[in-house]
């Protein structure tokens, strides 16, 4: 008997157990659709049976909300971005469809439970850290608020990487997170794109007998787009998120097969899905960079391409409202080069003179930087962008001489200025500056933090602004609350809902009315009990993980991010250095017992950054296996940090650690995604950590460190060395790392961190806020030790995290960058 056959047999013998709609979809994809008509059913066929099923529900929502785009002369968005980290995708549909309870039932017709059964999604591998959760988060605002707006990006085969840690050192393996299928997708081969690469341009007349330009001898490839739904919450709203395959023009050189010649058969193929195959292929070498190059056009182009099809579709010839009616948001600069491909499309491809194509171009193009790294600002070799890309070198070199001539109009004589300006970087390799590129082609620019705009107008882009001061302009991040709190912290949900409505899953702004309760007592331990919750979860989660035992008594201390120097993992963990220290010294008079959590990927070329995980892990392995620490300190360094890790990490955290060097990050969502789930943070005046102690209050932050602008002035004169020397605490901790405690059968091998560390060059300044550091963690293990202060505190933070919505921030995308309406 078929599992169909058994279920309806149950359901004719008992009004009890009757299928629900829900039931009976998922029955059906299970044996008509996947074939499985066994009694014993795989936990994954079961989830991809389940998922279909959810998707099934959002199809006709889609459907509308495409016709109604269609249909509507609003503008439209388009988000350009080579990252969108979506996570897993099952939960967060049924959340937004309102399907819990259905689901949850469904899921009990075969003996698992929903959160057992959406374990066996692979988060999806489209992003590597905060810009690409921040792109996801803001296409699930987006389809909140019923905005006409689709994502445009890259179907990775292979992610960035599955971390795992071997004798305490990063090792990457493979992420192949398509190789079970992704039952989201829906492959749309009718909107296939051609992508051009290489070859020459050549001087054409034109049938309207203009000269115009040719590119010829190209080697192409196809671009064939996957979309994926982004529902709204509750509203019907279901947007898209247009994934880009490549695949060569022809399967294969049949006549070279049947030559033999198997491998050559085939390699136009394997080239052309080479570019699709790896999110961020390491650009160390020559290849890699072109294969980045390859990637970032193949995004913009495709996308591009498609825009104009579905507007010649409707308009034909006529551009004149194409501005208007379109915008383009470049998320960092990997789409840079929309602003040269939107001109050579509408110049080559559609008859447009420079002026019309250059007045429509900068009338629909908007850039936001997400970085204050002067070495993060991309750059691209001419000698390599002139090859793979010839006609782009040419328009590129037509734009900086036109607004060459445009600066030195204006600033008559400044001969420094249009060296400091220009968007090629003279010397004996000519490099493109892509950032620069972008704040030309836009009518907008835009930092995202407050902190990170005033820096970049004052700094990186200070020349741009005084050009165009009406161009910048800010939009501090934020983070979907349906996401980052209702979904993966429910037992908060709940305790919400019950005292102030579900308002505020919708508007976050309405959270602030707990506030009101933070004097309750009963209250106070009710929340209390949910965080203690929570921390459970998170302690079999390590311990699942990693095999290290935390006790949700203790102070869950949490920093996960990407690793990075400015990002500070190592000042942490200097700081469980002296932790320990103080312990062996038996000085633990009002220590705080304290769990220390450290998680995020290293770039696997970054060596300094995959030496600092090695130290996290061997730090750790002293901490926890020396028995005088374990009423005191636990440390582990979590693998393979990931958005669903984080859905677990996040609602069980106490503190958050935001400790970037002030002037470095530029928002930063984690710090928004801890406070709106209940963490105090710790952290220095840096990125939007300003805005969220000025929302939640002083005294319910721990501040420490220099501000910006002290780093600045430190920097002049920084005297390390100084430091460590007329501070007994800290040169104890130097000692016990230059001894080689942590490293004791691998000498000198964190040298160049300790060197580092003492170098007068230091730009991340760590010694200079340890001490603050220290003293201001000590003020953390006080303040726990009383906890009604800290509920107290915590309620105030997730009271005050309305303004951390990414809905706020979508809505002031929408207002005053792309201005377009919702959908009516």
């Amino acid at each position: 008997m078929t599992v169909l056959e058994k279920q309806l047999s149950r359901e004719n013998n008992s009004v009890n157990v009757a299928l629900s709609p829900l039931d009976r979809e998922v029955l059906r994809h299970l044996n008509y659709t996947l074939g499985c008509l066994n009694e014993n059913i795989d936990s994954n066929y079961l989830y991809r049976a389940l998922a279909i099923a959810v998707r099934d529900r959002l199809v006709e929502h889609w459907s509308q909300t495409k016709s109604k785009m269609d249909e509507s002369d609003n503008r439209r968005v388009y988000y350009l971005s080579l990252e969108f980290l979506i996570g897993r995708s099952l939960c967060n549909a049924i959340h937004n469809l309102d399907l819990n309870e259905n689901a949850q039932k469904a899921a009990h017709q075969y003996g698992i439970g929903l959160e057992e059964l959406a374990e066996s999604e692979h988060d999806a591998g489209l992003g590597n850290g905060g810009l690409g959760r921040l792109a996801a988060c803001f296409l699930d605002s987006c389809a909140n608020l019923e905005l006409p707006v689709v994502g445009y990006g890259i179907r990775y085969e292979y992610g960035m990487f599955h971390q795992h840690i071997e004798n305490g050192r990063q090792v990457e393996d493979p992420d192949h997170w398509l190789r079970d299928g992704n039952p989201w997708e829906m492959e749309r081969p009718e909107d296939e794109r051609r992508i051009r690469f290489y070859g020459q341009t050549s001087q054409v007349i034109r049938d309207d007998g203009q000269t115009g330009v040719e590119w010829i001898n190209t080697q192409d490839v196809l671009a064939i787009p996957y979309d994926m739904p982004i529902p709204g919450y509750k509203n019907g709203t279901v947007n898209t998120l247009r994934l880009w395959k490549a695949t060569a023009t022809s399967e294969f050189d049949l006549d070279e097969f049947n030559a033999g010649s198997y491998s050559e058969a085939v390699a136009a193929k394997n080239s052309a899905e080479q570019i699709t195959m790896v999110l961020y292929p390491n650009d160390s070498s020559e290849n890699g960079k072109e294969l980045r190059l390859k990637q970032q056009y193949f995004l913009v182009s495709s996308s591009l391409q498609d825009v104009l099809a579905t507007w010649t579709w409707k308009h034909g010839k006529d551009f004149s409202k194409f501005g208007e009616k379109n915008c383009f948001q470049l998320n960092d600069t990997h789409p840079a080069c929309a602003v040269p491909e939107l001109m050579r499309l509408l110049m080559d491809e559609h008859g447009q003179s420079w002026d019309q194509a250059w007045e429509i171009t900068t009338q629909c193009m908007a850039y936001t930087n997400h970085t204050l790294l002067p070495e993060a600002l991309e750059r691209w070799s001419v000698r390599l962008y002139g090859n793979l890309l010839p006609r782009l070198l040419e328009i590129i070199y037509e734009i900086n001489r036109r607004f060459l001539q445009m600066v030195a109009e204006k600033f008559p004589g400044d001969k420094d200025l249009l060296h400091r300006v220009s968007l090629i970087e003279e010397g004996h390799d000519p490099h493109i500056r892509m950032a620069y590129l972008s704040i030309v082609g836009s009518y907008s620019v835009n930092g995202v933090a407050q902190l990170h705009t005033d820096l970049l107008k004052a700094g990186l882009f200070s020349d741009f602004h005084n050009i165009w001061p009406e161009r910048f302009n800010n939009k501090t991040n934020g983070v979907t609350q349906r996401r980052w709190l209702a979904h993966c912290n429910p037992g908060l949900r709940e305790l919400l809902n019950e005292t102030i409505g579900d308002g505020w899953q919708k508007d976050l702004s309405k959270i602030k009315q707990v506030e009101e309760h933070c004097d309750d007592a009963e209250f106070r331990v009710r929340w209390t009990n949910v965080k203690q919750d929570n921390k459970k979860a998170l302690t079999n989660y390590v311990r699942q993980n990693t095999g290290v035992e935390f006790d949700p008594s203790f102070l869950f201390d949490v920093q996960v991010k990407r690793i990075h120097e400015y990002k500070r993992q190592l000042l942490n963990t200097l700081h469980c250095i002296h932790l320990y220290d103080r312990i062996k010294r038996g000085d633990t008079s009002g220590m705080v017992p304290r769990c220390v959590l450290i998680g995020g990927k290293a770039a696997p070329g970054y060596h300094l950054a995959k030496l600092i995980v090695k130290l996290i892990n061997n730090v750790a392995s002293v901490v926890n296996s020396d028995p005088e620490t374990r009423d005191l300190l636990r440390m582990v360094f979590f693998p393979n940090y990931r958005v669903s890790a984080m859905e677990v990490i996040c609602p069980g955290t106490d503190l958050s650690e935001q400790i970037s060097t002030a002037g470095k990050e530029a928002s930063g969502t984690g710090n928004m995604k801890f406070m709106m789930n209940g963490a105090l943070t710790v952290g220095t005046l840096d990125g939007a950590n300003i805005e969220i102690r000025e929302k939640a209050g002083a005294e319910n932050f721990f501040l420490f460190g220099l501000n910006a602008p002290e780093v600045v002035e430190t920097r002049k004169n920084y005297r390390p060395n100084e430091i460590i020397a007329a501070d007994e605490e800290i040169r104890r901790v130097m000692e016990m790392l230059e001894g080689g405690m942590f490293n004791q059968n691998e000498p000198g091998l964190f040298d160049i961190l300790t060197t580092g560390l003492r170098n007068p060059q230091d730009q991340w300044v760590t010694m200079a806020d340890f001490r603050s550091y220290i003293d201001v963690q000590r003020e953390v293990g006080t303040a726990y030790q009383n906890q009604d202060l800290w509920s107290r505190m915590s309620i105030i933070n997730v009271a005050n995290s309305g303004w951390f919505s990414s809905d706020r921030t979508i809505q002031q995308y929408a207002d005053e960058i792309w201005k377009v309406k919702k959908l009516s």
